[in-house]
């Protein structure tokens, strides 16, 4: 980055921090979750739209095989979309990361202060949420493919999906309170939890989405220790020991379980407090949620989901839980943090012989709004 440019960005970037915290207000006056039963105003009816052929053939964007699922027309979506309080790339995506290796850290971090990892093609990556929360979008390449990382943090949803090269940046637009992302190619535009674009040349499409698992900074260390790790030197000037919407640890401001959102969800849902923690998933039988709390207490869940057979299982060296399909019922136990089958043969808690499930952490009231017909296990 040239020297004019990074001066140009740091101007830039001392508005946008007015900007951003103007748009969360004082955390600390948000009110506990008052449950009134009553839904939203957004009607939900599945997504029947397609994508147009010649723009999936033409995009460099990769693009996912099998559409995922949404609730809700793309009319609805579009109708449901708000201002977030910033223009577009007021909150700027960080193009050119710069990483250290972990030995390199020092005491930057506190032990329990949140950071998402990503493995891919060998190669381990941490990303700090207090640099995520003023960037939200790491356009990266990993294991030589080019990816792009994101962080919502009104919904707290931290994601993963390819790029090939086109990059993504903050619209400064939310829908349901989540992160609407664009890309750089034609600017469609992409709700980060429906990884399906609702407006623009590739509206129906989906992304092909990889896992960004959230931890902490001692577990990711430990369990990764030859990890690389985003660092401060983004070209932009914020003070990343200070987050606009409160802290994870202890949780404050707009992190709290029981707080409200800013911004009325798609719906409502009280069966729990709107933002506890909830694992995500989207299988063809339906989306479903597992809660969070419940996986790690109980390591293995055996779900029973439509047609489908699943197992749950929690990695508690990084604290997060993997989802499996399981049709022929294999039995596992956890036995000193490995799955082991019936045979004796034991796993790491994410490389058990079975298909894989993608999933996501996510905010009750985020889920919910965005999949109210999910089922729920907790």
């Amino acid at each position: 980055m040239d020297p004019t440019r990074r001066g140009l960005l740091a101007t830039a970037a001392a508005v946008t921090t007015a900007s951003l915290a103007g748009c969360v207000g004082d955390t600390d006056a948000i009110g506990p979750y008052e449950p009134d039963g009553e839904s939203g105003g957004a009607t939900p009816e599945e997504m029947t739209a397609s994508p147009d052929e010649d723009a999936v053939a033409e995009t460099a964007i990769p693009i996912a095989d099998d559409q995922l699922p949404v609730s809700y027309s793309l009319e609805t979506l579009r109708g449901e979309v708000i201002d977030g309080g910033v223009p577009q790339d007021g909150i700027p995506s960080i193009d050119d990361p710069v990483f250290e290796p972990v030995a390199d850290v020092g005491d930057r971090f506190r032990a329990d202060d949140p950071v998402f990892g990503v493995v891919r093609e060998g190669e381990a990556r941490v990303y700090p949420q207090s640099i995520l929360v003023h960037h939200e979008i790491v356009n990266d390449e990993i294991g030589g493919e080019s990816v792009a990382v994101t962080y919502c943090p009104l919904t707290g949803t931290a994601m993963g999906f390819e790029r090939s090269g086109v990059e993504f940046g903050v619209s400064g637009n939310l829908v349901n309170s989540n992160l609407v992302m664009y890309d750089r190619e034609d600017e469609s535009m992409w709700p980060q939890m429906l990884g399906t674009a609702i407006e623009g040349p590739l509206e129906a499409a989906s992304l092909r989405e990889f896992p960004v698992h959230w931890s902490t900074w001692s577990d990711w260390q430990a369990a990764y220790p030859e990890s690389t790790v985003l660092t401060e030197d983004t070209g932009y000037v914020r003070d990343y020991d200070d987050d606009p919407y409160g802290m994870y640890n202890p949780s404050s401001g707009y992190y709290r379980e029981d707080s409200d959102p800013i911004f009325e969800p798609l719906r409502t849902d009280d069966d729990e407090p709107p933002k506890r923690m909830v694992l995500g998933a989207r299988p063809p039988e339906g989306p479903l949620s597992i809660d969070h709390e419940t996986l790690a207490d109980e390591r293995l869940l055996e779900i029973d989901h439509g047609d489908a057979t699943l197992l749950a299982v929690h990695d508690r060296s990084i604290d997060v839980g993997h989802l499996y399909r399981n049709p022929d019922g294999e039995t596992f136990e956890l036995e000193d943090d490995r799955l082991v089958d019936a045979d004796g043969d034991s796993y790491e808690p994410g490389e058990a012989p079975l298909k894989r499930v993608y999933v996501y952490d996510a905010m009750w009231f985020a889920w919910t709004g965005f999949y109210p017909d999910s089922a729920h296990f907790g």
